[in-house]
């Protein structure tokens, strides 16, 4: 498929999709949500890309979205015709449920959506010159794409309502310290980190992968004995997997294993 707003790239079971819309640091709007859930279905439906990752082109992630889709939601007048609209963007929400592991590769500005398309994703590993941020309440919004709730999950209620409800931006050293992020490295070795953490992640069992995720994002939702027996459930069929008796078989015999995601 061709694309403008997205570069799709494979690189040794790494898929790689990059905002690039350099000019205007990325912005946000329809066409680029098209093609970014387009692009991440391709990725994901891809049996040679084993991780995802996400980057931006030039000097930003992403730095929210374009304003003008903003102003023009805000004139639908009826809240049903603004949720009728969301509803036909593209949801971070995708990148949890697929069962790959996503790396957002935060290269610079990551403000509004792009805070929350990084939060979205699995690990988010940044440039020293990366700053995060949700400015919407800057021009009297809210976060509208998982912004509060994500935040809140992954830094706890202070600090995701200061950030939230002050709308100052954090540098990426602070995004280390509050838990944001999982690592910062120095802008010009960012990808060689990313594909330094994302090789950890290929060679891994993609069911198991795939069963992680599932534990973490919907057993962490649960009450603990309910999280705990959905975890002995999810060991259960992970156990009967292909991939189960070919981990367990090859460290009887002292080899790497030889994962073939069945």
């Amino acid at each position: 498929m061709e694309y403008e707003n997205i570069i799709l790239e494979r690189i040794s079971g790494i898929g790689k999709l990059t905002f690039n819309r350099p000019d205007v640091l990325n912005a946000y709007n329809k066409a680029l949500s098209t093609e970014l859930t387009d692009g991440f279905i391709e990725l994901a439906s891809d049996d040679s890309v084993r991780v995802i990752v996400i980057t931006g082109a030039g000097k930003a992630f992403m730095a929210g979205a374009d304003i003008n889709m903003v102003n023009e939601w805000s004139k639908l007048v009826d809240s049903r015709k603004i949720r009728e609209a969301l509803d036909r963007m593209f949801k971070p929400t995708m990148m949890e449920k697929c069962p790959k592991p996503t790396i957002a590769a935060v290269n610079g500005l990551a403000f509004g959506m792009g805070c929350e398309v990084a939060m979205a994703c699995d690990f988010r590993i940044s440039a020293e010159s990366a700053k995060f941020g949700q400015p919407e309440i800057k021009i009297g919004i809210i976060p509208g794409a998982g912004g509060s709730q994500r935040l809140l999950r992954l830094v706890g209620r202070t600090k995701a309502l200061e950030m939230i409800t002050t709308g100052d931006p954090i540098d990426a050293q602070e995004a280390l310290r509050i838990g944001l992020v999982n690592r910062v490295v120095p802008d010009e070795k960012l990808w060689d980190e990313v594909q330094a953490f994302a090789s950890r992640l290929v060679d891994k069992g993609s069911v198991a992968i795939g069963v992680c995720k599932k534990a973490i994002y919907e057993g962490g939702e649960m009450p603990l004995r309910q999280g705990l027996d959905f975890e002995q459930d999810m060991f259960a069929e992970t156990l009967l997997t292909e991939d189960a008796r070919e981990g367990t078989n090859a460290f009887l015999e002292k080899r790497r294993p030889r994962f073939t995601g069945k």
